[in-house]
C-alpha cells in the first residue's frame, strides 16, 4: 500500500532547506548500497588473501550492489530485530551464489560504522565546496566596499568609524577558521577498518589461519578499496566516538559564525544600512505590505541555533560508551550526525544565497556617520586649534559646551546633531573654520581599514580559494 506523504511527518531540514545531494548523503539508499560495496570489498581481499572465493561470487555480488529491496530487508528486520543481519539476508537473496561468503569474519559495526566514516566524508566534501563559495562572494563584497566609511559600534553604540568592507572581513574572518577546522578534520578521518566484534581482530586472524600479516594486508585492502589512505590500529567494536564530537562541534562552530554574522545584517536592515536579497514578488509580512522583512538572515540564525545544541548531544554519547561499546549511541547518532550535516548544509545554502545579493545603502550610512562624526572630531578640532595657538584646556571646554548643546538637541527635540553648524557660528573656532570640512572628512577616520581588507583578502582569503579550483562556481538557489 503506497504511503500517503502528507499523512506522515517529514524533516523540515530535508524537505525545505537542504539539497538534493546532502539529503541522498543520508538516504537509506546511499547508506545500504554502500554496506553492500563494503561486503564487496571484504570479499575481494579475502579472495586476495587466499579464500574460496570465486570471481562468478564476486561479480554476482558486484551486480546487485544499488538495487536494495528495502521492503524486503524492512521484513526481514521485523522478524530478526537486526537491521545489519536483515540486509545481509536481503543481499543473499539477490546473490545466491555469493550468499555463503556475505559479511564472512565481520560484525555489524564493518558496515555500520564504516559506512557512517564514508557518510562524514562525503557530506564533508560536500559543505566544503559550499563554505568557499560563501568565502568568494564575501570577499568580493568586502573588496567593492573596502574604503566605504560606516559607523563602527561597541556595545551596539555608535563607536569609531570602520568601514563596510572590513566589517565584512571580519564574518570573513571566522569563515575562514570553520573552513580550516573542517578541512583539517577532512584530511584527518580514518576508516575503522575490518576490527570484529571487540576490535581484536580475533574472527580475521582465525580465518586467515593465525596469519598476523594477512590480517593486517586485509585490513589495508579493504581501507584502500573504500578510498581511505589509513584506518585505526586501535578502536573497540565502533570507531572513536570522539570523531562524531570533533565534527558536530566543528559544524556547530561554522553555525556559531553564521549566527553572528546573520545577526549583524538583521541589525544592520533594521538600519536601513544594508539589506539581503529580495526578490520582487516576495512578501515580507501578511499584515504590513511595505516589510522587507530579513527572513534568510533570520532563517540561518534559525538553523544555526538547533546546529549549535547538538554538540552535547555527541559528547553525551562519546561519555557513556561503556567498555568497547554500548548500543544506546545508535538512535541518538542517526539523529544527531545527519541533523548536524543538513543544518549546515541549510545554514551554508542560505549563507551563499546571501552573500550573492547583499545590497548596501551609502547615502544612509553617510546620514547616520554625519550624525555621530562631530562628536568623534572632537580630539581632531583640538589638536588643530592648538596648532593655531590655542590652550588645550579651553578649547575642550568650548568645544564640550557646543557638543552638550547639540546633543540635546539630538536627544531632547529629535533634530539633526548641528554640532558642525555651531563650530561655524563660534568666533572662538575661527582659526579652524577653513578646515573644518577635511578635519571631518569620514574617510580620515577609518584608519588603515582599507589596507587591511586588501592585506587580508589577498595574503590569507586568496589562498584557501585557490584550492577550491573549479569549484566556485553556480549560484545558491533555494528551495522556498
Amino acid at each position: 500500500m503506497e504511503r500517503d506523504i502528507s499523512k506522515t511527518y517529514q524533516s523540515p531540514l530535508a524537505s525545505r532547506y537542504t539539497s538534493p545531494e546532502m539529503n541522498y548523503n543520508f538516504s537509506d539508499q546511499k547508506k545500504f548500497s554502500t554496506w553492500r560495496k563494503l561486503w564487496l570489498y571484504l570479499a575481494q581481499a579475502e579472495k586476495e588473501l587466499g579464500l574460496p572465493i570465486t570471481d562468478a561470487q564476486l561479480e554476482e555480488m558486484a551486480a546487485h550492489l544499488d538495487d536494495v529491496d528495502l521492503a524486503a530487508a524492512a521484513e526481514h528486520e521485523r522478524r530478526v530485530r537486526h537491521d545489519v543481519m536483515a540486509h545481509v539476508h536481503t543481499f543473499a537473496a539477490a546473490c545466491p551464489q555469493a550468499a555463503g561468503v556475505i559479511h564472512l569474519g565481520a560484525t555489524s559495526c564493518f558496515v555500520g560504522d564504516n559506512t557512517d566514516l564514508l557518510v562524514l566524508r562525503d557530506g564533508l566534501d560536500i559543505l566544503l565546496p559550499r563554505l568557499a563559495r560563501c568565502l568568494q562572494r564575501l570577499a568580493a563584497f568586502a573588496e567593492r566596499h573596502a574604503a566605504l566609511p560606516t559607523l563602527g559600534f561597541t556595545h551596539l553604540q555608535p563607536a569609531q568609524l570602520t568601514t563596510v568592507g572590513k566589517r565584512a572581513c571580519l564574518w570573513l574572518q571566522d569563515l575562514l577558521q570553520d573552513e580550516a577546522a573542517l578541512r583539517q578534520l577532512r584530511s584527518q578521518l580514518r576508516f575503522r577498518g575490518v576490527k570484529g566484534t571487540t576490535g581484536t581482530q580475533a574472527s580475521f586472524l582465525q580465518l586467515l589461519d593465525g596469519d598476523h600479516d594477512k590480517v593486517q594486508r586485509l585490513d589495508r585492502r579493504v581501507t584502500e578499496l573504500a578510498g581511505f589512505s589509513s584506518c585505526y590500529t586501535i578502536c573497540g567494536q565502533t570507531y572513536p566516538r570522539k570523531v562524531d564530537v570533533q565534527v558536530v562541534q566543528a559544524l556547530a562552530a561554522l553555525g556559531a559564525t553564521a549566527h553572528k554574522m546573520c545577526t549583524d545584517i538583521r541589525l544592520l536592515a533594521s538600519m536601513k544600512e544594508l539589506e539581503e536579497p529580495f526578490e520582487k514578488s516576495q512578501i515580507g509580512s501578511s499584515a504590513m505590505p511595505y516589510k522587507r522583512n530579513p527572513m534568510r538572515s533570520e532563517r540561518c540564525c534559525a538553523l544555526a541555533r538547533h546546529l549549535m545544541t547538538l554538540p552535547s548531544n555527541a559528547l553525551q554519547t562519546a561519555a557513556t560508551q561503556w567498555m568497547e561499546r554500548t548500543l544506546d549511541d545508535s538512535a541518538n547518532r542517526r539523529i544527531t550526525l545527519s541533523e548536524a550535516f543538513l543544518s549546515a548544509d541549510g545554514v551554508l545554502m542560505t549563507l551563499q544565497n546571501i552573500c550573492e545579493g547583499l545590497v548596501v545603502y551609502p547615502r544612509v550610512i553617510e546620514r547616520h556617520v554625519q550624525q555621530e562624526l562631530p562628536f568623534m572630531a572632537a580630539e581632531n578640532i583640538i589638536m588643530a586649534m592648538v596648532k593655531e595657538g590655542a590652550d588645550r584646556q579651553e578649547c575642550h571646554e568650548q568645544l564640550r559646551v557646543l557638543s552638550q548643546a547639540a546633543g540635546d538637541r539630538v536627544k531632547q527635540e529629535g533634530l539633526d546633531n548641528d554640532l558642525v553648524s555651531r563650530l561655524r557660528q563660534s568666533d572662538y573656532f575661527a582659526p579652524v573654520h577653513a578646515r573644518l570640512d577635511s578635519l571631518l572628512d569620514p574617510a580620515s577616520f577609518t584608519g588603515r581599514a582599507e589596507q587591511q581588507v586588501s592585506q587580508f583578502l589577498s595574503e590569507e582569503v586568496a589562498p584557501v580559494l585557490s584550492l577550491y579550483q573549479g569549484q566556485l562556481e553556480g549560484s545558491a538557489e533555494l528551495k522556498i
